[in-house]
């Protein structure tokens, strides 16, 4: 069973310091990857939605070498919480 995806991204940032959307499609994709939801906007779309609930938030950004806007979120205190209290230890 999997978890939803939004849940999926904040348990995936709980242990790492800061994360952009691509790095955590790579986290997810043996998991995720088959799913049609499983794309770079729809991801964008849950980091965005996660900062809009205090769970997540914006750390730095920068532009790659495609001239692509890379975001860095960091998971927040009330993110981690709400990991602890919602996501099972099987999961982490």
């Amino acid at each position: 069973m999997l978890l939803p995806a939004r849940t999926a991204v904040l348990n995936q940032m709980y242990g790492r310091k800061k994360y952009n959307v691509q790095e955590v499609m790579v986290q997810l994709k043996s998991q995720y990857g088959e799913e049609k939801q499983f794309n770079q906007r729809l991801f964008s779309e849950h980091l965005m939605a996660l900062e809009a609930n205090g769970l997540v938030e914006l750390d730095s950004y920068n532009l790659d070498e495609n001239d692509e806007l890379l975001m860095y979120y960091i998971i927040t205190e009330e993110g981690r919480k709400t990991v602890d209290k919602y996501v099972d230890k099987a999961y982490r």
